[in-house]
């Protein structure tokens, strides 16, 4: 048959559907089943496409895009396909194609609303049957007079036919109490008092001793780090070069105040999404606590900036996700969730709110309140008193503020500035000029209307180093660079042209400022890549005139004491600015948000729709922003939405984090993950209870959100305070205890260990915030990190505080279990290996502690008593006194060997290492 004949009998046989009405059994469905449905069926889905049903056209692909949107054919991707001749997407890819006839079949189906047959009512709604998608309901409380707790939980036992455990003793119940609390073991005159209290009245005792460890500063540096593991924070940032984020602990700061002042947690969630409109700009760290790669090392690649870039969105969205959401949210990143409702939209949507965050260093915003800033304010007090010691003196002066240095002279007026280097070579990576002493605004800015040259043969060193980049606001590394002209016999210099005539009084300048604002503990070999020059000015007369000569200054400040003191003093107070002020912290940085687009297959080279900001639709995301909003605004209305009581996931995930702390495993196992391949709760009931009491409690005394009173009704309930021994009967019902017939024993933290052991030995710094202390070397850009003290008197402080460095093991503490805080953390594996007992036995830290502890046990028994010491010791690490058998046994490896040795026997038992 030839092909005239072909197309007439098609044109016969399609003609009166093509100018009719549509009838998708005779017209459309033979088509599917033809062509579509041996790969795209209910046994085979090739890119995660069905044909089979109407809703799943709607749905789409892995690609995340509707493969029919009724009404419109032109923007439906599977009329693209079908129609392209591409062989990367063409459809079918083998065999015949589809007659134009057949196409234009499909189109007018779609064009009429892509009709089905009793198809018509389903909704892309796979999985909004999901318990944690639905709304919690408050359920009854079973009749029990005890905590409400126990009242669900005590049904669950009775309908198991178990038997609760009795009472644990008070030793561990104080044990239990204060490491779950506050991290650290209680001493032994906590011990005494407790007991005493106890035996009075067992219940006020015990109440009175949560209050006491709840308003213990040391809560907050516990649960803290529980928050910390979630979000995955560190202080470097885990690419190659594995940088060390500056002044990055000013966010583990805020999580300890925050949870030491209980804020409210839909106030905490509102402060770390959108803080920089609440005055406490330091909880931005949250959005940045992932890892990433550093704009600096990716490149010049305009793509390779943009994956990058991509890259860097998808660390916030696994941390806003993963954390305060209970969702997978990077599963949909380059198609739709496998498990939940969350399509590749979604995604896209809520990576728009987000748009105008980067991974980088900013002056936080801090209220007129904020500690840090009313530090700050005192510091500059002081540095302003040194400066009109100098003014006393001398009109110029120059100051070391670590990532730059700043020149000062006697502030006039002027239409130019000059800079003439006496050394043969300069690198330069920003110039800001200033006017008086309180205005900071930067006259150099391009934006300003300045501008800067030099002689051509400085001002471009290839394409990399233009000289126009030192006036662009941004910093990086050398950013123009220049050095001796030998034909001319000329030094660089640089001439920088205001708009208009300006005061000028202050100049900064510096070559590398990025290391010093955004990274510390690096070789430098070159911190200023400039030395001595002369600062010329040219007047609103025309004339040039020289305001400062760097070389004379220096000379002039050394014949002068005061002006050196005033110096050193400044210099010192630049650097207590770091530590107590609002200075550049790795906090986030902020750019203007771009326009979103839905990434075909998580490919920032196909950009495909358009988005607007929002949440998961799912969960009535539909925040009702356009991409004309700011990003503070978008964060801000985002926040609200998390926080919302009527967000059914938002308490549900918190309460259940909170429940795992204390009893060590969540409702929900898996509390990061809610969706369908997540746990189901073993308790659902009580989740639902426990996460409409949190948000919205019945008591008239309670106080919404408090995590503080959450945590007190869990811990003053019956099954905290039940005994953790074994029952064989019990055990053969629910041998992993997830009924809570017992307390569940578990081994406890890193931290917990290595903080415990220095309460023993009374060595703890209790110091509580600032710069973390430092245990590994100064490395070069992309050498790596290396432990060089673990155990000196340096880092006796709580390991909160310990610089928590990316891929760097700290040759003691790592071997349990100890967060790499390269994926999230929701509960800390377990395990058990022959290093964790050769650290505790022969690390240096605990040889050093162990002495310690043996020296201070001796020291408070009666000199020479060897028995009342190593009663001192079991009292010290276990809180008790050893039995007759462990007092012998102690007793003679001490003889033989020395105190410190059973020392470190005891700090090596189950008993020092574990929640009795």
């Amino acid at each position: 048959m030839n092909k005239f004949i072909k197309v007439t009998l098609a044109y016969l046989f399609f003609a009166p559907i093509l100018f009719g009405k549509i009838n998708f059994d005779e017209d459309v469905l033979p088509l599917l089943q033809d062509y579509c449905i041996d790969c795209h069926g209910p046994e085979k889905q090739k890119s995660g496409f069905r044909v089979d049903r109407r809703v799943h056209l709607l749905k789409g692909g892995d690609s995340g895009m509707s493969a029919m949107i009724p009404g419109h054919p032109e923007k439906s991707y599977m009329i693209e396909v079908i129609k392209s001749d591409d062989p990367e997407i063409s459809m079918p890819p083998k065999g015949g194609r589809l007659f134009e006839d057949e196409i234009e079949i499909l189109e007018k189906w779609i064009n009429e609303g892509a009709h089905w047959p009793d198809q018509m009512d389903e909704k892309i709604q796979e999985g909004t049957d999901h318990w944690a998608f639905l709304p919690a309901t408050r359920p009854i409380v079973p009749n029990v007079k005890t905590n409400p707790v126990d009242a669900f939980l005590t049904k669950r036992l009775k309908e198991a036919k178990i038997s609760p455990n009795k009472e644990a003793t008070p030793l561990e119940l104080i044990r239990r109490a204060s490491i779950v609390l506050t991290g650290l073991p209680p001493e032994p005159k906590q011990v005494k008092v407790f007991l005493a209290d106890y035996s009075k009245d067992p219940e006020t005792a015990f109440n009175q001793l949560v209050d006491t460890l709840l308003d213990s500063p040391h809560f907050g540096e516990r649960w803290a780090q529980h928050w910390l593991d979630v979000i995955r924070w560190a202080e470097t940032n885990g690419s190659e070069s594995n940088l060390y984020r500056k002044l990055a602990w000013t966010y583990r700061d805020y999580v300890i105040r925050a949870f030491n002042q209980d804020i409210p947690y839909d106030q905490f969630i509102r402060e770390q999404i959108a803080g920089d409109g609440l005055g406490v700009g330091e909880a931005l760290g949250f959005l940045v606590a992932g890892p990433h790669v550093p704009a600096a090392t990716v490149g010049q690649e305009p793509s390779a900036k943009r994956q990058a870039r991509a890259d860097r969105m998808d660390e916030i969205m696994q941390t806003v996700g993963a954390s305060m959401m209970g969702v997978t949210m990077s599963c949909a990143r380059c198609h739709n969730h496998k498990f939940d409702p969350v399509s590749i939209q979604d995604y896209y949507s809520m990576t728009a709110v987000f748009e105008d965050i980067e991974f980088g260093s900013r002056f936080p915003e801090f209220s007129n309140d904020h500690p840090r800033k009313q530090q700050a304010e005192e510091i500059w007090k002081k540095i302003a008193s040194e400066r009109n010691k100098i003014r006393n003196v001398s009109d110029v002066w120059e100051e070391d503020w670590g990532g730059y240095r700043e020149f000062h002279w006697k502030p006039e007026k002027a239409t130019a500035l000059r800079l003439n280097f006496w050394s043969g070579y300069v690198g330069l990576d920003e110039l800001q000029v200033y006017g008086l002493p309180s205005d900071n605004k930067n006259l150099a800015l391009a934006t300003n209307g300045s501008r800067v040259h030099t002689d051509p043969v400085f001002a471009q060193q290839g394409d990399r180093f233009p000289i126009s980049r030192i006036i662009d606001g941004k910093f990086g590394t050398q950013r123009w660079q220049a050095s001796y002209n030998k034909p001319k016999k000329q030094n660089p210099w640089l001439e920088l042209t205001f708009e208009e005539p300006v005061t000028v009084g202050r100049l900064r300048l510096s070559s590398n400022r990025e290391y010093y604002f955004e990274t510390d503990y690096l070789e430098q070999k070159n911190k200023f890549n400039f030395n001595e020059f002369l600062i010329n000015i040219k007047t609103v007369d025309g004339k040039w005139k020289q305001v400062m000569s760097v070389h004379d200054f220096r000379k002039f400040a050394k014949e002068k004491k005061q002006i050196e003191d005033s110096i050193a003093e400044i210099n010192h107070l630049t650097y207590r600015l770091s530590e107590e002020g609002p200075r550049p912290s790795f906090v986030g940085s902020f750019i203007k948000p771009k326009l979103t687009y839905v990434l075909h297959r998580g490919s920032p080279e196909n950009p495909r729709d358009l988005v607007m900001p929002g949440a998961p639709k799912i969960l009535q995301g539909d925040l009702g922003m356009e991409n004309d909003l700011s990003g503070r605004a978008r964060r801000a209305r985002f926040a609200e939405w998390v926080a919302d009581q009527k967000n059914p996931l938002t308490a549900r995930v918190m309460a259940n984090r909170i429940w795992q702390h204390v009893f060590g495993a969540g409702i929900v196992a898996t509390g990061s993950d809610f969706g369908r391949a997540g746990a189901m709760p073993t308790h659902p009931e009580l989740l639902d209870w426990l996460a409409l009491e949190f948000s919205n409690p019945s008591r008239t005394e309670g106080t919404p959100w408090s995590m503080k009173e959450l945590i007190r009704l869990l811990v003053t309930s019956d099954a905290f305070k039940r005994s953790s021994h074994p029952n064989p009967d019990s055990m053969n019902k629910d041998a992993s205890s997830s009924l809570l017939w017992r307390f569940p024993p578990r081994r406890v933290e890193a931290e917990v260990i290595r903080d415990g052991i220095l309460v023993a030995s009374g060595k703890l710094n209790r110091k509580m915030g600032g710069r973390s202390y430092r245990i590994h070397n100064i490395k070069k850009t992309y050498a790596q990190w290396k432990v060089v003290d673990n155990f000196g008197p340096e880092t006796w402080r709580r390991m909160i505080y310990q610089e928590r460095m990316r891929r760097v093991d700290d040759m003691i503490f790592t071997a349990f279990d100890f967060p790499d805080c390269g994926q999230v953390r929701d509960k800390r594996p377990v395990s058990t290996t022959p290093l964790q007992a050769l650290n505790l036995m022969n690390s240096a830290f605990v040889v050093d502690q162990s002495k310690h502890l043996a020296n201070r046990a001796k020291n408070e028994v009666e000199k020479g008593d060897l028995s009342a010491a190593v009663i001192r010791c079991f009292e010290l690490l276990f809180g008790r006194i050893p039995d007759n058998e462990e007092l012998a046994s102690a007793i003679a490896v001490a003889k033989k060997r020395g105190l410190e040795i059973v020392c470190r026997a005891l700090i090596n038992s189950n008993e020092f290492a574990f929640i009795p």
